[in-house]
C-alpha cells in the first residue's frame, strides 16, 4: 500500500502491516514539518482522521487495548462489534461516512469510580467504542505534531519514554548538588484543565477547524454518572479516553516551557547564577506528577512553589496544599511508586542516593496478594497461580531497577505463606506434613506447583540500575527516518 494510494476500509483491514506503514510514513512527515517550523499551523489534516489506513490502525489499537471488553453508554464492546453483521468493515465504513458528512457527535462517557489511596475515589470516563476509534485516529494525527514541541523533561504517556527514565534523571541530578526537592501534586488535574486555555494551545498548531471542533466536542461530551445522571463537562478531560493523556500533556507543557525559559543553557551561566547566590533547578514530570530539584536553598525551593502555582493557574490548575511539600534528599520523597532518599552506605562514611519501592507500593501489592489468596477466591491452586503470578511478576519487573532485593525477598516469603495458608484451608484435616507431600511438588519440597505452573518468586528477578538515556530519546518517527 504505497503512500497516497487510494484504499478502502476492507483493504486496510486485510493488510494491517501496509496500513501501519502508511500511517507511520505520514506521521514521520508531520513530525518533521512540525520540527522544522515551530510556528507552522497545520490545516487540512481532517482528511487524515478519515483516512481508511488511520481508521484501521485506530481500530487495531482499540481492539487490542485492555479496555476492549468495557462498554460505553451504548453497551457495545469491540467484541460485540466484531460479532454483528458486517463486522468491523461495516463499522469503520459507517464511522468514516459520518465523519466525512460532519454528522459525528460523541456520546457522554460512562462514569466508573475506582478506589485510590487514602480512601478516595478516582473517576474514569469510558467512551463508546465508536468514540474511542475516532479519538485514536485523532491521536495518530495530533501526536507527531505536538511531540515536536514537547520538552525532554516530560516522560509520561509519550512514545518511547517511561517512568524509569524519570527516576534515572532524578538519580543523576541528585549527585550534582540538586538536593532540595519540591515534591508537587496537582489537585484533580484531569478534572480541572480549563477548556478555553487548552484549546488555545491546540490552535497554536492546528488550523483545521474540523479537527478543532472534534477535539472540543470530546471535551464537552458530558458524563453519565453511576447514578444515571448526565452531567456537563465544563472543565477537564476525563481519564479513560485515548485522547485524554495527550491533551493533558499539551496543557501541562506550559510548565515545561516555563522551565526551559528559566534554565541557563550553558554550565558557565548556571555556575555564575549559583555564585551570585541564585538557584538553578530541574523539572522532572511524568504526566501530572512532577518534582522540581533545586541546587540552592530551602528558601529558593519555597519561592519556586509560588512561581509554579502562578504558571499553572491560567490552565485552571492548582497545587494541592496538603500534598505539595519541600523536602531535602536526606529526608527522602516518594515518586512514581519509588522511595528516593540519600543514606549513608553501611560500613562507610559515604552517602549515596538510593531508590527502592515505597511503603505505599509494597502495601498495594500485599493488598492484592491478600485479596487473591482469600479463602473463597479460587476453587483450585492452578486458578490461583494464574492470577497471582502476573501480579507478582509485573510488580517485580517494574521495581527491578533499584535497590529492591530485600523487598523482593520479603514479598516472596509473604506470598508463599499466604498461598500455603490458603492451601491448608482448602485441604481441611490435613496436617502440614501431609500437605507438603501432596501439594508441594516442585524442584524442592517448598516449591508450590500446580499443573506445571510454579508460584512466581520475585527474588529471582535481579536488580539492575537503569541506564540514563539523556535528553535525546528518539521518537518512533525519528527512528523511522533512520
Amino acid at each position: 500500500m504505497p503512500e497516497g494510494a487510494s484504499v478502502n476500509i476492507g483493504a486496510a483491514l486485510l493488510m494491517p502491516f501496509a496500513a501501519k506503514r502508511r500511517v507511520l510514513e505520514i506521521q514521520t512527515k508531520l513530525h518533521r514539518w512540525a520540527g522544522e517550523d515551530t510556528d507552522r499551523r497545520f490545516d487540512d489534516v481532517f482528511n487524515l482522521v478519515c483516512d481508511p489506513a488511520f481508521l484501521a490502525v485506530a481500530w487495531d489499537r482499540v481492539r487490542n487495548n485492555r479496555g476492549a471488553r468495557s462498554a460505553g453508554v451504548d453497551s457495545q464492546t469491540a467484541y460485540s462489534i466484531e460479532a454483528r453483521a458486517g463486522g468491523v468493515e461495516a463499522f469503520l465504513t459507517n464511522v468514516r461516512a459520518i465523519l466525512k458528512a460532519r454528522l459525528f457527535t460523541p456520546r457522554p462517557v460512562r462514569e466508573r469510580l475506582i478506589p485510590k489511596g487514602g480512601g478516595k475515589l478516582r473517576r474514569l470516563g469510558i467512551p463508546t467504542v465508536l468514540d474511542r476509534v475516532v479519538q485514536a485516529a485523532l491521536k495518530l494525527v495530533l501526536e507527531p505534531i505536538f511531540e515536536a514541541d514537547f520538552r525532554p523533561c516530560s516522560y509520561g504517556f509519550r512514545p518511547n519514554r517511561r517512568a524509569a527514565d524519570a527516576i534515572a534523571e532524578i538519580h543523576l541530578f541528585s549527585h550534582k548538588k540538586y538536593e532540595w526537592v519540591l515534591d508537587a501534586d496537582i489537585e484533580a488535574c484531569f478534572d480541572s484543565i480549563d477548556h478555553t486555555a487548552l484549546m488555545e494551545r491546540v490552535r497554536s498548531r492546528i488550523a483545521d477547524k474540523r479537527v478543532l471542533s472534534l477535539v472540543k466536542a470530546f471535551l464537552k461530551a458530558g458524563i453519565l454518572t453511576e447514578l444515571g445522571r448526565e452531567d456537563e463537562t465544563t472543565a477537564g478531560t476525563p481519564q479513560g479516553g485515548i485522547l485524554s493523556p495527550l491533551l493533558a500533556n499539551i496543557a501541562l507543557s506550559v510548565l515545561d516551557e516555563h522551565y526551559v525559559k528559566s534554565w541557563p543553557p550553558t554550565w558557565g551561566l548556571r555556575n555564575g547564577r549559583r555564585k551570585r547566590g541564585h538557584a538553578t533547578w530541574r523539572l522532572v514530570r511524568y504526566a501530572d506528577d512532577f518534582v522540581v530539584m533545586v541546587n540552592g536553598t530551602r528558601e529558593h525551593t519555597e519561592a519556586l512553589r509560588t512561581e509554579i502555582a502562578s504558571v499553572l493557574a491560567p490552565m485552571g490548575l492548582r497545587l494541592s496544599e496538603a500534598k505539595t511539600q519541600v523536602v531535602h534528599l536526606d529526608e527522602g520523597f516518594d515518586f512514581l511508586g519509588w522511595r528516593i532518599q540519600r543514606h549513608r552506605k553501611r560500613g562507610t562514611d559515604q552517602y549515596y542516593v538510593y531508590t527502592y519501592p515505597s511503603k505505599k507500593s509494597l502495601a498495594s501489592v500485599i493488598g492484592k496478594v491478600r485479596a487473591l489468596t482469600h479463602k473463597d477466591a479460587h476453587r483450585s491452586l492452578k486458578a490461583l497461580l494464574l492470577q497471582l503470578n502476573p501480579v507478582l511478576r509485573g510488580w517485580a519487573f517494574y521495581f527491578r531497577q533499584g535497590v529492591s532485593q530485600s523487598v523482593f525477598q520479603y514479598l516472596r516469603a509473604f506470598s508463599w505463606r499466604r498461598v500455603a495458608i490458603w492451601m491448608k484451608k482448602l485441604h481441611k484435616g490435613l496436617s502440614w506434613k501431609k500437605l507438603l507431600r501432596r501439594a508441594f511438588r516442585g524442584s524442592s519440597k517448598w516449591e508450590i506447583v500446580a499443573d506445571g505452573i510454579v508460584l512466581f518468586d520475585p527474588a529471582s528477578i535481579p536488580s539492575k540500575r537503569y541506564r540514563y538515556r539523556g535528553a535525546n530519546i528518539p521518537t518512533p518517527w525519528q527512528q523511522n527516518v533512520a
